[in-house]
């Protein structure tokens, strides 16, 4: 009989320098073994929109809508176009909520029989830690990647335009701004290995931390040490701006 993953699961969440937590998360079916093989492993993470409304509910109408909706996915169909129309109704909410005055990003992934299917909205991160290498999955929905994107169309191929604009973290794309048009997603899904980690984090993880740091913090034994190692490479940079921060870990293994 085939040996089937297992999945070592831990999170960290911290405030940093602002006035409030605006970031949210959810695991689902973390916990049953039983419910992983049949329905499958939920993580998401939606990083409320600083110095805008409604940043907190937001990001909680963002995680409740996907995980209601994970319940009643159909396993049969691709996953990954699911978890996008769950990104749009969430968006759809979140709109009616605040009225597009604020609004969110999401990450979010599900693992079912051993592969992985995923999207993101905004500029958090997905990482696949593999055999020692840190690989960003997704990408950023913000001004610097578009100006990067039109570079590339005209065949400049430069990107020190989109770097230096003075928008150049301003999101194009947000859980709550209406109607989507740009959804990041798996085309296929990504088989998991013996030994890999991902981790869905919000950006004030993944924008603070350095890749060596990142990978530094991965080699711990145990999801909880790597969230511990993690947590404290923030907390010792001890950053004046340091957003809101949000990690979920999740390690396979057999």
């Amino acid at each position: 009989m085939k040996r089937l993953l297992s999945y070592r699961i831990a999170n960290l969440q911290g405030q940093g320098a602002r006035d409030y937590q605006e970031d949210s998360f959810a695991f689902a079916n973390a916990l049953d073994v039983t419910l992983i093989k049949q329905m499958g492993l939920l993580a998401v993470v939606a990083d409320g929109m600083g110095g805008m409304e409604g940043g907190k509910p937001s990001s909680e109408l963002a995680v409740k809508t996907l995980v209601s909706d994970f319940e009643n996915m159909d396993r049969r169909r691709d996953l990954s176009g699911q978890l996008a129309e769950s990104a749009r109704k969430a968006s759809s909410k979140v709109y009616d909520l605040i009225g597009g005055r604020g609004g969110c990003t999401l990450a979010a992934c599900i693992i079912f029989q051993e592969m992985m299917y995923f999207v993101s909205v905004g500029d958090s991160f997905i990482w696949l830690f593999r055999n020692g290498e840190l690989i960003k999955l997704n990408k950023d929905h913000n001004r610097k990647n578009e100006i990067y994107l039109e570079s590339i169309r005209e065949q400049s191929m430069d990107p020190q335009p989109g770097r230096n604009h003075f928008e150049a973290a301003a999101l194009t794309q947000f859980i709550g701004m209406g109607p989507l048009d740009d959804i990041d997603m798996t085309v296929y899904p990504l088989p998991l290995k013996d030994g890999d980690t991902v981790v869905i984090c919000s950006d004030g993880v993944g924008g603070s931390l350095t890749e060596a740091e990142a990978i530094a913090s991965l080699t711990g034994k145990t999801a909880d040490m790597v969230c511990l190692a993690m947590d404290g490479l923030i907390k010792e940079k001890n950053n004046q701006y340091q957003d809101n921060y949000t990690a979920l870990v999740i390690q396979c293994g057999y």
